[in-house]
């Protein structure tokens, strides 16, 4: 990855790649969970604290088989079944880690489970040769398989399901004797005295991530596969492609997202919503009936009530907007609160922050704002109160009062045509 940052925490759909495959096998309510980790150590277990997980460290870097033997100490007395997962391989879904358990416990019981997969391009993938109740009579890695096994469209994901009472007595087993010199986890599907399985998935699901460019690729296939999600539970997406998901993501139905929409973490969405073009939503909630942008911007903790409207070029943090409200154009409101039915005018801004401290600003009910006026909290707006345009509003307005703050008007007839003469006349005294 060329990268200060440890690869599995290169996020994908905003979430690091780890915790998207974590939360998936959280589902299963698993007994234990490990993570063998080699460098970064101090990154992944900051990244996995208080999910009941624990650290193996694999010092030396022996191969895959080594690197799950490391996690002994962390599944001594456990009695249950081990499934071996991989931290950059961040998609593979629930439903899949539990049909590898499945099968594992059917009456055959193979000896380990192997997840395959049939790739557009099997490039040097590790093959897997098996009959037709998926049975696997050899598995080799690309680079020690012959040319007839490397015709083989059957490739191993490298995922697998293996009894825990049988795990570390075949990984004593293994040896390293081959290309790399390294201990393969593949390996001990082969030992003598009982069979493996395979079940299949498809290639987008057990897709690895080993370089940036492969991470771009994943964050597309998890984007498009979440467009047609949205799709199909009743959200309409003007140009699918043009939209993005955060993994939490949460959208009712008959919202319209139109082009170029950009989804953060923690976003809820209500029912009936509009967002128009180029918005960007990130921990914030959006009730029934909104309607946000074109150009809005909500930052964490915006709470967008039910009709409200947040237009173009608006930009709204950690404040809530009642039922009604509106703030068309122009505007920044952050650390605030302003009640239903109230209209902030282009170019309002909420002065939330003196340089160390942030301040709240209260606006009230069906108050109306004038354009290109200054809140400078903590101040409060009464309800039904008035702001003239272009006022600076330094202390609380009472309710149904009109507040103007702004000096007297002065008109001087005839200026500025004597200026305008007095400029043409030094003009010409300088040609």
């Amino acid at each position: 990855m060329k990268s200060s940052l440890h690869k599995v925490l290169h996020p994908v759909a905003g979430r690091p790649m780890l915790l998207h495959l974590l939360a998936s096998v959280a589902e299963l309510q698993p007994e234990r969970q490990v993570v063998v980790v080699g460098a970064g150590r101090d990154q992944v277990e900051k990244a996995v604290e208080g999910k009941g997980v624990a650290i193996a460290v694999q010092d030396r870097q022996l191969g895959t088989g080594h690197a799950v033997a490391q996690a002994h100490d962390a599944l001594e007395g456990f009695a249950g079944d081990v499934l071996i997962l991989y931290g950059d391989v961040p998609l593979v879904r629930t439903e899949t880690m539990r049909a590898m358990l499945d099968r594992l416990a059917r009456g055959d019981e193979p000896r380990a489970v192997v997840l395959g997969f049939r790739p557009a391009d099997t490039a040097a993938y590790g093959r897997i040769v098996a009959d037709g109740q998926g049975i696997i009579e050899k598995m080799v890695e690309y680079k020690d398989a012959s040319a007839a096994e490397r015709a083989v469209t059957l490739c191993n994901s490298g995922l697998m399901a293996v009894r825990s009472t049988d795990l570390f007595v075949l990984l004593d087993s293994i040896g390293n004797d081959n290309a790399a010199g390294e201990y393969y986890l593949p390996d001990i599907v082969m030992l003598p005295g009982a069979q493996s399985a395979v079940i299949e998935t498809e290639a987008w699901e057990v897709a690895g991530i080993n370089s940036r460019i492969e991470l771009a690729g994943v964050e597309a296939l998890w984007q498009a596969r979440r467009r047609v999600d949205a799709m199909r539970d009743g959200v309409t997406l003007v140009a699918p492609e043009t939209v993005f998901f955060s993994h939490d993501t949460l959208l009712g139905r008959d919202v319209v997202v139109e082009p170029n929409v950009v989804f953060g973490p923690g976003v809820s969405v209500a029912d009936d919503v509009v967002i128009h073009a180029f918005s960007h939503l990130e921990g914030a909630r959006v009730e029934s009936g909104a309607e946000i942008g074109p150009y809005a911007r909500l930052r964490p903790g915006a709470k967008i009530g039910p009709k409200a409207k947040v237009g173009n070029f608006v930009e709204i943090k950690k404040a809530e907007l009642a039922e009604g409200a509106k703030a068309n154009h122009l505007s920044y409101i952050g650390d605030a609160s302003v009640g239903a039915g109230a209209n902030i005018g282009a170019g309002t801004i909420t002065c939330n922050y003196d340089g160390f401290l942030k301040y709240r600003t209260e606006i009230g009910t069906g108050a109306f704002i004038g354009s290109n006026s200054a809140l400078v909290a903590p101040v409060k707006i009464g309800d039904g109160a008035i702001v003239g345009a272009g006022s600076t509003v330094t202390a609380d307005v009472p309710a149904d009062a009109l507040c103007l703050v702004r000096p007297a008007q002065d008109a001087r007839p005839g200026w500025a045509a004597r200026f305008r003469k007095k400029m043409q006349e030094r003009k010409a005294a300088k040609a």
